[in-house]
């Protein structure tokens, strides 16, 4: 190589390290620092997020899907700077997504529900709900599936995109849940008398509330009984117990008392004659 080539190299080098060297130390820096950047504002953004009322579940969620994105485009950013062309990769990773969309529409489905029951929040872990005929008590609540314990201690696995879509009714959403339950008496017995009795015998059990009062009145008329409706209010937590609890102190109460309460009967009469 003779002295002509040298500088001419050289000045080739000159000229490329003038061009580039800015822009990759620009790069460079904005990479280092855009990178510190993100890692510290989404523990910062993790720490807001758990101060307030959302659900705890959705917070590493929430920052990892918020780092992700604010480092894919510092890589655009940067990437720009230093001169390569991001056209064609934004269209690569639009392409990418939508072919992924498309592939795991379901489970989008899924995650989409999950996302606005943990926001929402129509019901918590802990919660009595009722789904699609389901019902039982929350024991979880995932990004993608809800989970079930049923009063037979089964487990039912519900789709949160299947959750989100069908009405939810929630048993436990309010402190207090009123009990609806009926009792015949025979048709001669006395409607008044067996209505204080039935009220007396509420009273007594300590987790029927006194306030709302219960409700005692004629539900309607039997083929033979008069059905008389009761219904006591109890804390939600309790429900299960009070219904209980209140059924048998009116059966007690009723017996004690003397008051009839009839079963179903027939009589049957057999003529006799030729045929």
């Amino acid at each position: 190589m003779n002295k002509e080539q040298i500088q001419e190299s050289f000045e080739v080098f000159a000229s490329m390290a003038t061009n580039y060297l800015p822009k990759l130390a620009i790069g460079l820096f904005l990479l280092v620092g855009g990178w510190w950047f993100i890692g510290r504002f989404t523990k910062w953004l993790e720490r807001k997020l758990k101060a307030t009322s959302i659900e705890v579940t959705l917070v590493p969620f929430l920052c990892s899907v918020t780092r992700f994105s604010l480092r894919v485009l510092l890589l655009i950013s940067v990437a720009s700077i230093l001169g390569i062309a991001t056209t064609s990769f934004v269209a690569m990773l639009g392409a990418g997504s939508l072919a992924i969309g498309l592939a795991l529409q379901g489970s989008l489905s899924h995650f989409a529900g999950g996302v606005v029951i943990l926001f929402f929040k129509p019901f918590k872990v802990g919660d009595v709900i009722e789904i699609d005929g389901i019902k039982g008590t929350v024991q979880s609540i995932t990004i993608l599936y809800t989970m079930i314990s049923t009063p037979d201690d089964n487990t039912a696995v519900l789709p949160n995109g299947q959750v989100a879509n069908n009405k939810v009714l929630n048993y436990t959403k309010e402190n207090n849940r009123r009990i609806d339950l009926s009792v015949g008496i025979a048709y001669d017995q006395d409607i008044d008398k067996a209505k204080k009795v039935i009220s007396d015998a509420l009273n007594a059990v300590p987790i029927i509330l006194d306030k709302p009062e219960p409700f005692i009145g004629v539900l309607g008329f039997g083929d033979s009984s008069v059905n008389i409706a009761f219904r006591p209010y109890a804390k939600s937590v309790d429900y299960m117990e009070a219904y209980f609890a209140a059924n048998e102190a009116v059966k007690k109460a009723l017996d004690s008392h003397q008051i009839e309460m009839p079963f179903p009967q027939r009589d049957i009469h057999i003529k006799s004659g030729k045929i």
